[in-house]
């Protein structure tokens, strides 16, 4: 499998995060519109992750910044477009745009315009280049389970208009995912599917407990590796994994990439799908995720459409945008 097949072959993405992804040029020109001016070398330095970076809550770090360009209406509608534009210049025919409503409210905005905003951007986007979206709405571990609560219930709103399903994200080590049952018992009470970043810091147990929650996919879930019960679980109930390699090096999810378990996954039966996570801070895009793992020996070219079927399969996206999916890779891949 070669670069130019990588680059032209049809990606769904499920794992990418709106404010982890800003680009260094709009978060410049956004920072401008506040009062605040950085060269480009500068911004570049406070938004990329360095590859020797010493653990997610480090990672983590490189958020702050983006996320002052994300309170205003404009900069969540620019900051949606732009990142569907750049993943659609990849060949990326749908993409799940995750991002917590509640962190972009500082300036008086309500949830609902935030996710308003968010989403005219993406279909901004779509009628540009056709590219499919879906909303992933993330409560966080760091808030109160009122605030997360809260921003559920103004969410469950926008259901089947933009909003696909919900997440957990944040420190995870910090805070266990068992913390947040109620969090999901909601969710399931307004049929809002979810997925939850469980194994990113060597948790099996974030794990376990994701999947009886009712997770439909994990976030990460390296900590799986080697656990011969969880992957058969996993399998068996088709809960997808979204792997991100280089941010899980970045994160020491795992410091060896020979150890990636992505072989062992896949052969396990797990619907996998390839994702950046964070396209700015972990400066990478799906076309450079997918040639680290063709590099490492790891994906091969008769892989991908088994992959690109699986992610269909663990999307939350409707009956008819799965269709869609299917149709792309049809037309733009086979001959």
């Amino acid at each position: 499998m070669n670069h130019f097949i990588a680059y032209n072959m049809p990606k769904i993405e499920l794992h990418c995060h709106l404010d982890g992804s800003m680009s260094v040029s709009l978060t410049k020109r956004l920072l401008k519109e506040l009062g605040e001016e950085y060269t480009t070398e500068q911004l570049s330095q406070m938004l990329t992750a360095p590859q020797d970076c010493s653990s997610l809550s480090e990672y983590l770090e490189k958020f702050d910044l983006p996320l002052r360009c994300l309170q205003t209406k404009e900069g969540l509608c620019a900051a949606a477009e732009d990142l569907a534009m750049e993943a659609a210049k990849e060949h990326v025919t749908y993409i799940e745009v995750r991002f917590a409503p509640s962190f972009s409210t500082s300036q008086r905005l309500s949830v609902r315009e935030v996710i308003e905003s968010v989403e005219e951007g993406l279909a901004k986007a779509r009628e540009k280049t056709g590219i499919l979206t879906g909303i992933i709405v993330c409560t966080m571990r760091n808030l109160d389970a009122d605030t997360n609560l809260a921003m559920l219930k103004e969410a469950r709103e926008f259901l089947g208009n933009g909003v696909v399903a919900c997440d957990l994200a944040g420190d995870e080590k910090a805070y266990p995912t068992a913390d947040f049952a109620e969090i999901f018992a909601t969710a399931k009470r307004y049929e809002m599917p979810f997925t939850i970043h469980s194994g990113e810091c060597g948790s099996v147990e974030n794990i376990r407990t994701a999947v009886e929650l009712g997770a439909r996919r994990i976030g990460h879930g390296i900590a799986m590796r080697g656990n011969e019960e969880l992957k058969k679980l996993c399998a068996e109930k088709k809960v997808g994994v979204e792997l991100c390699p280089t941010s899980n090096l970045q994160t020491k999810a795992l410091t060896d990439f020979n150890a990636y378990p992505f072989t062992e996954f896949y052969e396990a039966g797990i619907p996998l799908s390839i994702n950046t996570d964070n396209r700015t801070v972990s400066g990478t895009t799906c076309t450079d995720e997918y040639m680290r793992l063709v590099d490492a020996g790891m994906l091969k070219e008769d892989m991908c459409e088994k992959i690109y079927m699986a992610s269909i399969a663990s999307s939350f996206a409707s009956d008819d945008v799965r269709q869609q999916m299917w149709e792309k890779w049809m037309s733009l891949f086979q001959i």
